[in-house]
């Protein structure tokens, strides 16, 4: 697919080859020219119970070309859908990420229980409130840009500015 077409205008290669390794059965990745961000799937049924914490299998591990980072955000519906948030806001994936086992994972905690399930508990059925998110699922997307450049920072006594103000 020449996706020039799609991205007139940009700056940089468009066609980067990013290797990327599947678990069996996972949804592939396809580029939306619609769209800035990439979709990513839950690999497998997950149930987080409320005000709980799950790790959402994306079912990849990837190799980002050098210099370059992946952001993991929710998608505009993730809450509403699934009442979840992501628990670090924005996962970063960087280059050393890379090995046939590093499965990229999306952190996640029920804030709104969407369904009622019956578990057990030690040896006990147990009533549980919280949220099912499915194989399958389009529970977030990523972006994949060129990573800071490293800093060295300076150590001063003053910066010379003006103080702006702070809300602190």
């Amino acid at each position: 697919m020449d996706l020039n077409k799609y991205f007139k205008g940009l700056e940089g290669d468009v066609n980067m080859e990013i290797k990327i390794k599947y678990l069996e059965g996972a949804n592939e990745l396809v580029v939306n020219p619609k769209g800035n961000c990439i979709d990513l799937y839950a690999y497998e049924d997950v149930f987080v119970p409320y005000m709980s914490y799950g790790m959402i299998n994306l079912g990849f591990a990837i190799q980002l070309p050098e210099g370059y980072i992946m952001k993991i955000y929710p998608r505009s519906s993730t809450f509403k859908t699934w009442g979840i948030i992501q628990t670090n806001h924005c996962g970063i994936v960087d280059e050393t990420y890379c090995g046939d086992n590093d499965i990229v994972h999306m952190p996640v905690q029920c804030t709104m229980a969407k369904v009622c399930e019956k578990i057990m508990v030690n040896n006990k059925k147990m009533t549980c409130m919280g949220t099912w998110i499915r194989k399958g699922d389009a529970i977030c997307q990523m972006e994949i840009v060129k990573a800071m450049d490293i800093p060295a920072f300076n150590k001063v006594e003053s910066l010379g500015n003006s103080d702006r103000g702070s809300s602190s």
